[in-house]
């Protein structure tokens, strides 16, 4: 995990300049904005000017047009919209979707945790097998194997307190590695509070796959911009990222912006250290869910296939630096 930061870290210095050129002129900058009102933006009408965040991020294009009421309600509820004088051109970046080949499947049960290729500081979910359908992962991490396969993890909290866990209990645990996502059972051989709260666990067992991973996801909020098709002009609307990879976004709507292999234009900035990075590329819609709620919101998994290497380093400059703030073990989308 370390070398994995500082290699990314130098990356990134070394691009900085690329990316700074590549974005500068797509980048908004913050002006004095006033702020709006619902009444402000009338639904189903071009809008005269464009819609900014509080920090002058772009939110609505000038010309676009709220679909109806849901759509402003949303946007007053997540956003701080402004009137801004920001020229937004409506063309982006052409995309060119590019078909990924899919890699052979690796077997379902894995008989060794060394298959398994953790590594020292790997997220991993912890709960009680007795009773375990249904009760939620507590966060721990990964910080040590015995020659006989045994594990050490952090000791997992639970409103500041640590959980409720004896020896010689089994525990279910998820494990996130670089590729993958596994499921297993081990004993708790033995429970430690110093010098810092740890457990020892024996092999792991009942080796699962549960997902294939091309990268990890960590949480994100910042307004994303879409546009209806892949071949859409300018962007009709803004949704909130949920969380972010180096490959793909999952966001939230007031609607279900499309179906399962539709394509968006989306377009988001990105601000890591002194990086600061506008996006915009197609995305395929990998799966569309309704959350339940007052009012219900849409979330989609979107994976871009439009990004120059200025972008793709951004986006994993990004990541990188969020490694503390990962989706752990969620259902949620990419």
């Amino acid at each position: 995990m370390t070398d994995t930061l500082a290699t990314a870290s130098a990356a990134a210095s070394e691009v900085a300049s690329e990316i700074a050129s590549a974005t500068a002129a797509a980048s908004p900058s913050p002006h004095d904005a006033t702020p709006l009102t619902p009444a402000d933006l009338p639904v189903g009408q071009p809008l005269d000017w464009p819609v900014v965040d509080e920090d002058g991020t772009l939110l609505l294009d000038r010309g676009a047009s709220l679909v109806g009421d849901a759509e402003r309600d949303f946007l007053f509820r997540h956003f701080a919209p402004r009137r801004g004088d920001l020229d937004a051109s409506a063309a982006g970046p052409s995309a060119t979707p590019a078909a990924a080949p899919k890699s052979d499947e690796p077997p379902a049960t894995l008989p060794s945790v060394r298959d398994l290729h953790l590594n020292i500081g790997a997220l991993m979910g912890l709960r009680p097998q007795q009773g375990a359908s249904g009760a939620p992962m507590h966060p721990c991490k990964l910080i040590g194997f015995a020659p006989n396969e045994a594990i050490f993890v952090t000791l997992p909290y639970a409103d500041g307190r640590p959980i409720e866990i004896t020896p010689g209990e089994n525990v279910e645990l998820v494990a996130i590695a670089s590729q993958a996502v596994y499921r297993f059972v081990c004993t708790i051989h033995a429970i430690y509070q110093a010098p810092l709260g740890y457990l020892v666990l024996s092999k792991p067992a009942n080796i699962r796959l549960l997902r294939e991973r091309k990268s990890i996801r960590v949480r994100a909020q910042f307004p994303v911009r879409y546009g209806i098709g892949a071949d859409s002009e300018g962007y009709q609307g803004v949704a909130l990222a949920r969380g972010i990879s180096a490959l793909g976004l999952s966001i939230a709507a007031p609607w279900a912006l499309g179906k399962v292999g539709e394509r968006l234009r989306v377009a988001f900035r990105l601000r890591s250290g002194d990086l600061d990075t506008m996006i915009e590329s197609s995305a395929v819609i990998r799966n569309v869910q309704q959350e339940d709620g007052t009012p219900p919101l849409s979330t989609l998994g979107l994976e871009l296939d439009g990004l120059t290497p200025a972008e793709q380093m951004a986006m994993k400059v990004y990541v990188f630096d969020r490694q503390d703030d990962v989706l752990y073990w969620t259902g949620a989308a990419r």
